[in-house]
């Protein structure tokens, strides 16, 4: 894989820390508050390892922080997915 997709990120979320029921996962999410979803840095924290583990990626801890949305986080993930199949 050399992209992580919002689809697959979701399904990461709710299979690490369920789904809020005022939730919609399936709407246009991309640009809206991690925390506003209902997901806290050990919900992040659970997925990223997941991620790390399975893509045998390490993702930089403090620009991980200062992702807020999903659109940030994918962004960060996907930097490291195309570092990784260019090095």
């Amino acid at each position: 894989m050399d992209r992580l997709e919002l689809t697959e990120l979701t399904a990461l979320l709710r299979t690490c820390a369920g789904e809020e029921e005022s939730t919609d996962l399936d709407g246009d999410v991309l640009d809206v508050p991690l925390s506003d979803l209902g997901y806290d840095s050990l919900a992040l924290l659970q997925v990223t390892g997941i991620i790390e583990r399975d893509h045998d990626i390490t993702l930089d801890e403090e620009a991980l922080d200062e992702a807020e949305t999903p659109r940030q986080y994918l962004d960060l993930v996907n930097h490291a997915l195309s570092a990784r199949t260019t090095a």
